[in-house]
């Protein structure tokens, strides 16, 4: 129907999308039930005068043909040809059988099987048990640094001084005004000379940690890091890695009276040996050292048990030496700050 629409419409007759869809109701209503029918009512719906009625029909004709054409079935498939038989060649003789020769077996030769007796295990009683040291921790370095204070009075007068007030009220017998006094800093300066690389080498977490809690996670206004390997000689270092070298006069020209210097260094008693060299070394960096200030002390990361028969059994005669602990930390702090203490050597000697 689509297609006579088209060709009508191509042929000069007046329809659009009104008449197209009367015509698709008409056909829904049951009007077109077979193809003349179909064709009555195409004409009725879509010729408006006998002009267009006489040129409908070939239109009508012409698209009816091309529609049976296009619906009418192909053709069957002709029918393959029966292939002619072929003629199949005579069978060949069957070869006469001819007996192979029996192999010989060879009997196998009898070897004896390994036996290995079964794996039993046996229950080792092992009492070495594995525990982490830790000499010190950092928590307990923090602490103990807030101890090392030397108070001076020397900033802007604005700290009620309660008890001066209440005698001076007490004295004159009325109150007049308030005395204040100048408000305080902590003028402690801090030298530390950290024992580098060789048998310290374990216990670099240690001494990085006692370094950095100084510097930055203490009240101290100026904390001093000097770094040598064994024992400081004619200069030390100023990095880890000693690397960039400072002279040792240089270094002690810093210090005065009131400069706390702490010394961390195992002092032989890692390998437990006693050199002359390093005692003579250290006897003489003590002397140009207590030149300068005698707040001096030392921290030996081994226990005292270690120190006997090391260089350490005689250096700890000649400066307060310390086990690196929380205790020892506490008394070396003790000692640089100007408290005297007795050394932990006593009872070595």
């Amino acid at each position: 129907m689509t297609d006579l629409f088209l060709r009508l419409r191509r042929q000069g007759f007046s329809l659009g999308v009104g008449e197209y869809l009367a015509a698709l109701r008409a056909i829904d209503g049951g009007f077109a039930d077979s193809t003349d029918a179909l064709e009555q009512t195409l004409r009725i719906l879509w010729c408006r005068s006998l002009t267009e009625q006489s040129e409908f029909e070939p239109i009508w004709q012409a698209v009816a043909s091309a529609t049976t054409q296009e619906l009418a079935p192909p053709p069957p498939p002709p029918l393959p040809k029966t292939p002619e038989p072929i003629n199949q060649p005579d069978p060949l003789p069957p070869a006469a059988l001819v007996p192979l020769p029996a192999e010989e077996r060879s009997s196998p030769d009898l070897v004896p099987l390994p036996v290995r007796a079964p794996f039993t295990p046996i229950d080792s009683k092992d009492s070495t048990e594995l525990q982490t040291y830790y000499p010190l921790s950092r928590r307990s370095m923090i602490y103990n640094w807030r101890y090392l204070r030397r108070p001076v009075a020397d900033g802007i007068p604005d700290v009620l001084d309660i008890q001066a007030t209440v005698e001076r009220a007490a004295r004159q017998g009325f109150f007049l005004a308030p005395i204040y006094r100048r408000r305080e800093r902590n003028d402690a300066r801090l030298i530390l000379f950290v024992d580098q690389n060789g048998s310290m080498m374990p216990l670099h977490r240690f001494t990085r940690d006692l370094v950095e809690t100084a510097q930055f996670e203490s009240s101290l206004p100026q904390a001093m890091v000097f770094y040598f390997h064994n024992t400081p000689a004619d200069s030390v270092y100023r990095d880890v890695y000693l690397t960039k070298k400072v002279p040792l006069p240089q270094v002690l020209a810093n210090c005065d009276s009131d400069t706390s210097v702490l010394i961390v260094s195992n002092a032989g008693a890692a390998r437990g040996y006693r050199r002359l060299e390093r005692i003579q070394a250290t006897v003489e960096f003590l002397f140009h050292l207590k030149q300068y200030t005698t707040l001096v002390a030392w921290l030996n990361p081994m226990s005292i048990e270690r120190w006997i028969g090391s260089s350490a059994e005689i250096i700890a005669t000649l400066v307060k030496m310390y086990p690196m602990d929380n205790d020892g930390l506490s008394q070396a702090i003790d000692i640089i700050r100007g408290q005297s203490l007795h050394s932990h050597t006593a009872s070595l000697l």
